[in-house]
């Protein structure tokens, strides 16, 4: 269950974050300020820090709710991911106002951490903490899933995103977060212990 937890949150938030709105952020970084390991800093360190609230928010709430209501709204939350999943994101450019003031470093981590608030993957972090109930390794493999999306976005740019599948993508993330939903909804972890 532990590997589980880590290789799951890693696939899912790799498969989502193509072509999310952060990965275009980080196109968008690279092409402005053409200074790659910053970026790349930046953007570490934001995922660490808004997913880490994630994952400990995830973990709480297995500790406030009761399970069936929990199982019911991790499920929910899945399906509506995945649903949430097969819809582009858009970013437009004046996401990037803090360059002049802090340096390559300091606009990418604000803004990579402003931009994920509230995004499918701050969501799908919170949702599969409370699943696993391993927030350090959910965090981990979220962390790893956005750097292995966006770290390529960062220093090949835009061609390598064009030539991308992007549809089939999104669609294998999406069943990935609907299967979650419904294998949790049928509790298909407990009828295999």
């Amino acid at each position: 269950m532990l590997l589980e937890s880590f290789l799951v949150s890693t696939g899912v938030v790799t498969f989502a974050e193509m072509g999310d709105k952060t990965q275009l952020l980080a196109f968008l970084l690279a092409a402005k300020f053409k200074k790659p390991i910053p970026i790349v800093l930046g953007i570490f360190i934001a995922t660490i820090l808004n997913h880490g609230l994630a994952g400990a928010l995830g973990f709480w709430i297995t500790h406030v709710l009761n399970p069936d209501i929990l199982r019911w709204v991790l499920s929910i939350s899945f399906i509506a991911m995945a649903a949430w999943t097969l819809k582009p994101d858009k970013i437009d450019d004046s996401q990037s106002p803090f360059a002049k003031k802090y340096g390559v470093f300091g606009a990418t981590l604000v803004t990579f951490f402003l931009a994920e608030m509230g995004d499918k993957t701050q969501l799908a972090t919170v949702a599969m903490a409370a699943h696993y109930s391993t927030p350090i390794l959910v965090v981990a493999g979220t962390t790893l899933g956005m750097m292995i999306a966006d770290i390529p976005a960062v220093f090949i740019g835009n061609s390598f995103a064009s030539k991308l599948p992007m549809k089939l993508i999104h669609s294998i993330a999406a069943g990935i977060f609907a299967l979650m939903g419904v294998l949790t909804l049928l509790k298909v972890d407990q009828l295999l212990k």
